[in-house]
């Protein structure tokens, strides 16, 4: 077995940080444009392996497994391992056809049971994944299958697009940690804790990726900085607080994401409780007025220069950027007098001259968490905490455990952070139906009319006849969960993804990336090459 490269650059990283004073890492190289290897440090490594019945693959490409469909860069809907498919009328039976010339790395070939056994396996794993709108899959030849639903339910595409395709004749209980797919890449070496790497697969029907070897070396931030500067890694993903640092042969790539910031508002009044007995709602935050002055206060474009380093973009919704963005929503912001306007027609007023409205003996002061460990959220929290003061407003910061907000999250402000390529995640964060369940619509939000539109967007029978419900929810010219209708957010920044480049390796057409989990900037994996010099 190889040598893991990680003991190796260990090594290198204690003796560079000895000579790190000297000005010049020594870094600078001369890339062999035709060398076909790369080292990466780009994500975390998968707690469950590379299953994606286990949920590999959910926040960028499987790498290993081929998907049915595959998003373009401009996120339009695009075949894989499909060659189409067709929804019933009913909108209940979706029908796919696939490729013929598909095969596993094994050489074996993938036909419709493989598919079938896919989304079995996937149904019943106990994973991050939600099949459970999933009736059966029925075989109807070697190269159709047909998905039956329970009801119709628009965002069941997702699944075909993120969903990798398992071989029914060699799927066990190792299949996480040995996988056999039909990508573009197969996984040659796992050492846990350290690294990964993979060889591009000869089997693959699809266009051949330059690169025939790619490790995936496991680092924390700091150290695949380090790894960056000691010219050890081909890229390496870092935070906004390393951005200003120049690295000589490498280069910032800042790839826009749908990686959002916001804080969550209970939306009821106090006095009901959960089943597990936690308290739900806050008399503060209950009222209309006091979440439409704080989202028109903050000044955003402020929170994306002063606390991401200007790497980002103000964030307005759960999908900004997106195809079922409404664009109607956006606002001016930054605008404390009118959040003073709007506290004043609320009777909100300072009755004893502390500085802090007070309303029917109620002060406008509440607590908004965030996770300890998180930097940014605990900037942004602060920031946000600072930008209100000035309406009459008193937010108390305080940094928690996960566990702990858990259990105060349905009655204080959360700092939380979304961002899918699945539209369904407006659905879990706004619907009445979720109000409550796990870390989704945590604030108990209600609006019958949004409702109205979510349950339609999910009936529709396609994505465009869908994206008109979307859209609609947020902001029909009345209502919507928009700042313009209910305001049960404050969705502060999306932050972009930065990623320190070999100067010679050109990363393809990137598209917005999803909230950072997995390694999203795999998706065009098979695009990348070196510049001709």
């Amino acid at each position: 077995m190889k040598k893991p490269i990680i003991i190796i650059l260990a090594m290198v990283l204690l003796l560079f940080a000895g000579c790190s004073n000297s000005g010049n890492s020594g870094s600078e190289k001369h890339i062999d444009t035709t060398k076909d290897e790369l080292i990466l440090a780009v994500g975390n490594e998968p707690e469950t392996g590379f299953d994606p019945a286990l949920g590999w693959g959910q926040y960028g490409s499987p790498l290993f497994q081929s998907t049915l469909l595959k998003r373009d860069h401009d996120l339009n809907v695009t075949y894989d391992a499909a060659t189409g498919y067709e929804v019933s009328d009913n909108g209940k039976v979706w029908t796919v056809k696939l490729r013929d010339d598909v095969v596993f790395s094994d050489g074996k070939p993938l036909r419709a049971e493989d598919v079938q056994f896919t989304y079995e396996t996937a149904l019943t794993s106990d994973s991050v994944l939600d099949l459970n709108i999933l009736d059966k899959v029925v075989v109807k030849d070697p190269v159709t299958v047909e998905f039956h639903l329970y009801e119709a339910n628009s965002t069941f595409l997702h699944s075909l697009l993120t969903l990798g395709i398992i071989p029914k004749h060699s799927y066990g209980d190792q299949y996480a940690e040995n996988p056999i797919g039909s990508g573009p890449y197969k996984l040659v070496q796992w050492d846990k804790g350290q690294q990964i790497i993979i060889e591009s697969n000869p089997n693959y029907y699809g266009k051949r990726p330059f690169f025939k070897r790619i490790t995936f070396l496991f680092l924390n931030e700091d150290a695949a900085f380090a790894a960056a500067k000691a010219g050890q890694v081909d890229m390496a993903y870092i935070p906004a607080s390393f951005s200003k640092n120049e690295v000589p042969g490498m280069v910032l790539e800042s790839i826009q994401s749908v990686d959002n910031r916001g804080i969550m508002f209970p939306y009821v009044s106090s006095g009901e409780k959960t089943d597990d007995g936690q308290e739900i709602g806050n008399d503060v935050t209950a009222d209309i007025a006091i979440r439409k002055a704080i989202n028109v206060a903050i000044d955003r474009d402020a929170l994306v220069d002063g606390i991401l380093e200007g790497y980002g973009t103000p964030g307005y919704s759960a999908a900004d950027g997106l195809p079922w963005f409404n664009e109607e929503t956006k606002f001016e912001d930054g605008d404390v007098n009118a959040g003073k306007e709007i506290l004043a027609k609320a009777d909100w007023k300072d009755k004893n001259g502390d500085g802090v409205l007070e309303k029917d003996g109620l002060k406008a002061a509440f607590t908004l968490l965030y996770p300890a460990s998180d930097v940014t959220r605990q900037s942004l929290a602060i920031a946000v905490a600072d930008m209100v003061k000035p309406l009459g407003i008193t937010i108390n910061v305080e940094g928690k455990s996960w566990d702990e907000i858990e259990n105060l999250m349905h009655s204080n402000a959360v700092m939380m952070g979304w961002g899918s390529h699945d539209p369904i995640e407006i659905y879990n964060l706004f619907s009445s139906k979720m109000a409550g369940m796990d870390y989704y619509n945590s604030g108990f939000y209600s609006n019958p009319k949004v409702d109205e539109y979510l349950e339609k967007a999910l009936l529709s029978k396609n994505e465009q006849e869908a994206i008109g419900y979307w859209k609609k929810a947020q902001w029909d010219g009345a209502t919507g969960f928009s700042l313009k209708g209910d305001a049960p957010w404050a969705w502060l920044v999306n932050i972009d993804h930065l990623y320190l480049v070999n100067e010679n390796l050109n990363i393809g057409e990137q598209r917005i990336q999803p909230h950072g989990h997995g390694w999203p900037i795999t998706d065009n994996l098979v695009d990348w090459k070196w510049d001709e010099k």
